[in-house]
């Protein structure tokens, strides 16, 4: 029986406490975020009485990186929601998409896909929601397809770049892999992945997406604020290219958000910061915080290097299968709880790893693509899956009609095989880019 330190066991206990608290949220109504500050809290106090922690600790223990590029982005995100392009893009796609449902279902499917690229999955489908609703509803049609695909499509959408999806942010900024690094390994089999996940819908929804639309859509929704929409598409593609440069220049990808940020509110004088930073998630923030606070402790009690070197032998006796398992296991568990929490506990221990010389670039790549791709497995695997369903479930109300209502077996029957797809197609594909992934990041 092995006999761990004091240290290791108060960090293991706060936490196993905490982790248990945030992955219980939606049974006991209790905010995550709560649950972190208080493990935050516990492990600071615990780690200043067996001294193995202090505040100073847990405030380098924060990467402020992945903290202020949420907000900033956040803030950007406000302003482009608040001209009504967005709305105007989903509505002409519509027209456009009217003469079949597959059709329709793939440009929307595309569109909130490309905008997950660099916009918050969670945020894209807050947006294209409610209009999905209402293009369904006007066109005659159940929106039951085009919201799950919403979803799904969205969170595989994200996995292909740094800023696509927090879990990305984090590996990124502890694995030191830049922007073009990031996409360039993980364009090729999102994109496999996201063919995968289109014809299993197809599949899947046969039934639904081969009824004739009887209700051309015809409806207009104008600008809030053309000039401005426009104005943010120009500051959008000048991030990019600062993104894609950011490694060169020495920038972080937090400043190159905010030089975008500044550009974007010194060319448009009406917007207020005030009323724009209302829309900044503080509750997400707060988690994130007190989240890496947390792991940094339990890192710091040397708990996660004693889980490293259990994983250690696999890894340097067969890497390749060390990768798959990985894969599956952060599906998986992502597909159960939230990743964020799954991520921030194993990048201590490959960084762990990578600092006693061992390469494990093949391992920071299955675990964004495991952590990303499992969300989709199940209802509550991500916030912009638990959305789709909360609308879902207000629509059935309100038309009195609960197929509308997208039932946690309904995602097990539409959503999970779609997960699975992905994982497999993931999976072939480090089986034989093995040497294409298992390469110096940058």
């Amino acid at each position: 029986m092995i006999e761990f330190p004091l240290p290791m066991l108060a960090s293991a206990i706060i936490l196993v406490l905490t982790f248990t608290g945030i992955f219980t949220e939606t049974y006991h109504g209790i905010e995550r975020a709560k649950f972190a500050m208080a493990g935050a809290g516990a492990i600071i106090i615990a780690g200043q009485i067996l001294g193995f922690y202090s505040p100073e600790l847990a405030l380098q223990s924060i990467d402020w990186n992945v903290v202020f590029l949420l907000a900033i982005m956040m803030i950007i995100i406000s302003i482009m929601v608040s001209t009504g392009g967005f709305e105007h893009l989903a509505l002409y796609l519509a027209k456009i998409g009217s003469h079949s449902q597959f059709t329709l279902m793939l440009l929307l499917g595309t569109a909130v896909t490309l905008i997950s690229l660099l916009l918050d999955n969670v945020t894209t489908v807050i947006i294209f929601g409610p209009l999905i609703i209402i293009i369904a509803r006007t066109m005659g049609i159940s929106p039951i397809p085009f919201l799950l695909s919403a979803a799904i499509l969205s969170n595989a959408g994200g996995v292909a770049t740094l800023v696509g999806d927090p879990p990305n942010l984090m590996i990124g900024s502890a694995a030191g892999i830049d922007f073009n690094s990031f996409f360039q390994h993980m364009a090729l089999p999102v994109f496999i992945a996201w063919c995968g996940i289109v014809f299993t819908l197809k599949t899947l929804f046969k039934n639904e997406l081969n009824q004739k639309i009887t209700n051309n859509f015809n409806q207009v929704i104008a600008y809030k604020n053309k000039a401005l929409w426009y104005k943010s598409l120009v500051v959008m593609l000048f991030m990019v290219g600062l993104f894609i440069s950011h490694h060169h220049i020495g920038w972080q990808p937090w400043l190159v958000a905010a030089a975008a940020l500044t550009l974007l509110i010194f060319t448009s004088r009406k917007v207020e910061l005030e009323e724009v930073t209302h829309h900044i998630e503080t509750p997400l923030l707060i988690f994130f915080i007190s989240l890496f606070i947390v792991i940094g402790g339990v890192e710091q009690s040397g708990l996660l290097a004693v889980v490293g070197e259990k994983f250690k032998p696999l890894i340097l006796q067969d890497p390749l299968l060390a990768a798959l398992v990985l894969l599956w296991v952060a599906a998986i568990l992502s597909a159960l709880i939230d990743n964020i929490p799954f991520t921030a506990a194993m990048i201590p221990v490959l960084a762990g790893l990578e600092s006693q010389g061992i390469n494990v670039s093949v391992l920071w790549w299955a675990l964004a693509l495991g952590v990303g791709m499992g969300g989709n497995g199940s209802h509550i695997g991500s916030t912009a899956n638990v959305y789709v369903v909360t609308i879902s479930e207000r629509l059935a109300r309100e038309t009195g009609n609960q197929a509308f209502a997208i039932t946690p077996a309904l995602w097990l029957r539409k959503g999970l095989p779609a997960m699975l797809v992905t994982l497999v197609l993931c999976s072939i594909f480090i089986w034989f880019g093995y040497d294409f992934l298992y390469v110096d990041k940058i």
